[in-house]
């Protein structure tokens, strides 16, 4: 239907005064409400012991920006403040009051503000958001019913199973007292959906908040959210059980799915940030950045270097603090961009690309590398006909990196729960050397897919190791305990690689055992002496050999 002028004209005169967002641009944060000799003041106790746990510095981007900043900017005219980025020393607002705007950019203190979206949108407020496939099929609940281990875990065994996820589900290892926290679209009829009943009986759930609307509801927005969290934390013992059941939750609405700039971005990182301040353990996000409403705001590939857009700068930033990050790869591997999308380049973020639950890789799996030749995807888990929780709470099935992002962030939460004492890029790193091509990684899968098992045994051995370093203390050789009674340990760390010779004595010179153990120069070795309990009491010697020095350790019984 052809419309008026007059009825154009009316429509433009509308739209020039609708109310825009911008992004106020600070240059520093002088004369701040806060010190950083008192964090307590704006960081949670949570996230203040996680930087003194792991050697985390308290420094200036921890501080919000300055009350007295903002303050001017709300007494500069008709402002609203939305939200701010103490990392990237940021002000989101919302105006159509060109005077106040002028004044904003004449500040001493602000290096720009640039408009970023308007507050209205012309597309439908039910547009499907980012990266969920129109492929979603109902499944009847009675089939593939599984039953093969500690947890019923039904239709979602495949995509358990395909990480040997529920080795640690058996272990005890399901997400208790580690926070999650999802940035997302929406999570539309959460608190009415049978998947989270148990959720929220044992009140998992600790938080929401909605960054686009400014409130604290989510539950009658986008149901993309609310699929992924399914995939995360349902417990539908027979039908359908989450990775990571027994976390707890903070639901955070970044994405408006009714229109696409840049204002997300900001969003995202204001989130990023509160998930910090609140003492998060990990970030999921299945949400990506490439192209907008307006073209003039795009990202171009050369931008996805890990440095370059706003919401990739905020995810490395909330790695930075201590927090792990994973982001879903994308779902562009079919058209005509085919890479990645932010914030899934960032360094210290893990991309996470889409399989099936046999290994196959699924043709809409965003490419990488990074523009910079980084190894993306970082990893991949099942994307690609994921069992998931529909708003009715039926079972279904669909595609995209949104799905397999939390299915994969769920367990590497679980193993962070098993091994606390790791840091955020050790739990990454043991990640990626489990996965099924390490040595080989390409730009469809990266490391390809992770085994939970392996990972598992892998930081195992390590806590072991630096368990026995600690035990050493800088000394080369440590007998324990001594006195011994039936049997005693012996750590050492050998200078030189080859045999080392070991020779227990008694008193007397009588030689009683002999172990010889290859050597790795730098490695410490555990020996273990048994079946003592015929000797008697008194002094004893243990000759070791380590290339071509030796030694003697006394010991008695």
């Amino acid at each position: 239907m052809k419309l008026s002028t007059t009825i154009l004209f009316v429509f433009a005169a509308i739209f020039s005064h609708a109310q825009q967002r911008y992004i106020v641009s600070l240059k520093d944060k002088q004369s701040n409400q806060f010190q950083i000799s008192n964090p307590s003041a704006f960081l949670s106790q949570k996230a203040i012991d996680r930087r003194t746990k792991f050697g985390i510095a308290i420094d200036s981007t921890d501080l919000p920006v300055s009350k007295r900043y903002t303050d001017s900017i709300l007494a500069s005219g008709n402002v609203k403040i939305l939200n701010t980025s103490k990392w990237l020393n940021l002000v989101l607002i919302e105006t159509s009051d060109a005077t106040a705007l002028q004044k904003i950019n004449n500040f001493p203190f602000v290096s720009n503000a640039n408009a970023i979206a308007r507050k209205f949108s012309a597309r439908s407020k039910f547009e499907e958001p980012l990266y969920i496939e129109d492929e979603i099929r109902a499944f009847p609940r009675k089939q593939q019913r599984v039953t093969a281990n500690s947890l019923d875990y039904g239709t979602s065994f495949s995509q358990v199973h395909i990480h040997n996820g529920e080795y640690l589900h058996e272990l005890g290892y399901r997400g208790e007292n580690m926070i999650i926290v999802m940035l997302d679209a929406g999570y539309q009829g959460y608190l009415t959906n049978r998947a989270f009943d148990s959720v929220r009986k044992n009140n998992q759930i600790a938080g929401t908040w909605d960054f686009v609307k400014n409130e604290v509801s989510v539950n009658e927005d986008n149901a993309h959210g609310m699929y992924c969290f399914s995939i995360l934390a349902a417990n539908l013992p027979g039908q359908m059980v989450g990775t990571a059941p027994a976390a707890k939750y903070y639901l955070f609405r970044t994405e408006d799915a009714a229109s696409e700039y840049p204002v997300e971005e900001q969003n995202w990182a204001a989130a990023a940030e509160r998930a910090d301040s609140i003492g998060a353990d990990l970030i999921t996000s299945s949400l990506g950045y490439t192209q907008f409403d307006k073209a003039e705001y795009n990202h171009t590939y050369q931008d996805l270097d890990g440095n370059t857009t706003l919401i990739t700068r905020a995810a490395d930033f909330a790695a930075k603090k201590g927090i792990i990050v994973t982001n879903s790869a994308g779902n562009e591997g079919a058209s005509p961009w085919k890479y990645l999308s932010a914030p899934a380049d960032g360094d210290s973020v893990v991309a996470v690309g889409a399989v099936n639950a046999s290994g196959q890789v699924a043709g809409f799996s965003g490419y990488g590398p990074a523009s910079d030749g980084r190894v993306k995807p970082d990893i991949a888990s099942v994307g690609w006909n994921t069992f998931f929780v529909t708003t009715q709470g039926t079972i279904s099935q669909g595609n995209g990196t949104s799905f397999s992002n939390p299915n994969v962030a769920g367990l590497i939460t679980c193993l962070w729960q098993a091994f606390p004492e790791f840091s955020n890029m050790e739990i990454i790193d043991a990640v990626k050397k489990s996965a099924s091509q390490y040595n080989n990684p390409d730009d469809r899968i990266g490391y390809g897919i992770p085994d939970f098992k392996k990972a598992y045994e892998a930081l195992t051995i390590e806590k072991n190791r630096r368990n026995q370093a600690a035990i050493l203390n800088n000394a080369q050789i440590k007998v324990f305990p001594v006195p011994f009674t039936g049997q005693f340990t012996v750590l050492f760390k050998p200078t030189q690689s080859g045999t080392t010779h070991f020779e227990l004595f008694d008193a007397t010179g009588k030689k009683l055992s002999v172990i010889n153990k290859t050597a790795i120069a730098g490695e410490i070795m555990f020996i273990e002496l048994k079946q003592l309990n015929s000797l008697p009491h008194g002094v004893y010697f243990l000759r070791y050999q380590d290339g071509d020095q030796n030694g003697i350790v006394r010991i008695m019984k």
